[in-house]
């Protein structure tokens, strides 16, 4: 835009085409100039994210680095301080304005990754900042989806009890968490309490995949008989 705006105005002044691309590139070279030192200062800041360093960081930070600055893979440094386990340092993150809803490649973030890897310090964590819990993964799911396939109890009940997170939520594949629990669950300990958990707050237990096949019809299809039992005393069909 401001190269057209450049571009009008010599024009309009009589200078040649020439001039306007001459002019152009010398202000496209002037933003590299400016926006090099800040690459580096960027650069600095994941790496010292990645290291923990606080001290760094703060010092990075100070010196006019970007909190919310990414890596190749999209990650900003609170991304990069739970790929890490660095809960001290995600944090503290959080306390200096990190954005903790923003995702990376693989459309992951703090919320996001931590519920489908089990990190549940990290889940609560995020939950107390105000993490958007309608921000959904690369599969159109939100945090609760993953966690009740992959069996991690704790952070279903963290999410069902300290979140606004939507219990119905229907990802691409067309399944809710509690449809999720029953097809990609295996049945055990861990996944008929997640059922449980599910239903106790309020799951729909009738709302059917994109195939039309309800919780109740593919529990039956496995032969999982405690779910079965759970969703029929809640009068699934």
């Amino acid at each position: 835009m401001r190269f057209l705006v450049l571009t009008l105005i010599l024009l309009i002044t009589g200078c040649q085409t020439g001039d306007v691309k001459r002019l152009g590139h010398e202000e496209q070279q002037s933003t590299q100039k400016v926006n090099k030192p800040m690459d580096k200062l960027n650069q600095a800041l994941l790496f010292a994210a990645e290291q923990g360093s606080k001290e760094e960081i703060t010092s990075l930070l100070a010196g006019g680095a970007d909190i919310d600055a990414r890596d190749r893979n999209g990650r900003t440094s609170a991304m990069i301080a739970v790929h890490t386990k660095q809960l001290d340092v995600f944090e503290w993150l959080i306390e200096q304005g990190a954005d903790i809803n923003i995702r990376d490649n693989r459309l992951d973030n703090p919320l996001l990754y931590a519920g489908a890897e089990g990190m549940l310090d990290f889940v609560k964590v995020a939950v107390a900042a105000g993490a958007d819990t309608t921000i959904t993964n690369r599969f159109g799911g939100t945090a609760l989806i993953p966690a009740a396939d992959r069996g991690h109890v704790d952070i279903v009940k963290e999410l069902l009890t300290t979140s606004d997170v939507n219990i119905d939520h229907v990802n691409n594949l067309g399944w809710t968490a509690l449809l999720e629990a029953v097809i990609l669950g295996d049945g055990g300990q861990k996944h008929q309490a997640i059922v449980k958990l599910l239903i106790d707050h309020g799951a729909d237990v009738n709302l059917a995949d994109s195939d039309g096949t309800t919780p109740l019809q593919h529990a039956k299809r496995r032969g999982y008989q405690e779910m079965i039992e759970m969703l029929v005393r809640k009068g699934a069909k």
